[in-house]
């Protein structure tokens, strides 16, 4: 029989820790940048957040996980708001004007 208090308190706490979560890593973004530790830095990740918003003001259906996901998907996206001036820098190489040539 556990009696002792002490024993008691040990198995409480180690309990506890072990159901605790660990901390997660979120990444945040402001429009199209990853801010990491007060600095705007230019991320694809954010980039592809922010079209997928401003698809959704557009009127299209689309999740932030679809576009950095699926390419085909956020190349139809550009060719539909891709001449909006906040989207313009992330689907230059989507659009026909900024297609490279082969």
């Amino acid at each position: 029989m556990l009696t002792s208090p002490f024993i008691r308190t040990t198995l409480l706490l180690a309990c506890g820790a072990a159901l605790a979560a660990p901390a997660q890593a979120r990444i945040v973004c402001k429009d199209d940048y990853q801010v990491v530790q007060g600095n705007h830095i230019s991320t694809p990740y954010c980039a592809d957040n922010y079209l997928a918003r401003v698809a959704r003001e557009y009127g299209v259906r689309v999740s932030d996980a679809t576009i950095r996901n699926n390419p085909n998907k956020k190349r139809e996206v550009c060719r539909f708001i891709g001449h909006d001036i906040r989207v313009a820098d992330n689907c230059h190489s989507e659009t026909s004007s900024g297609r490279r040539s082969r």
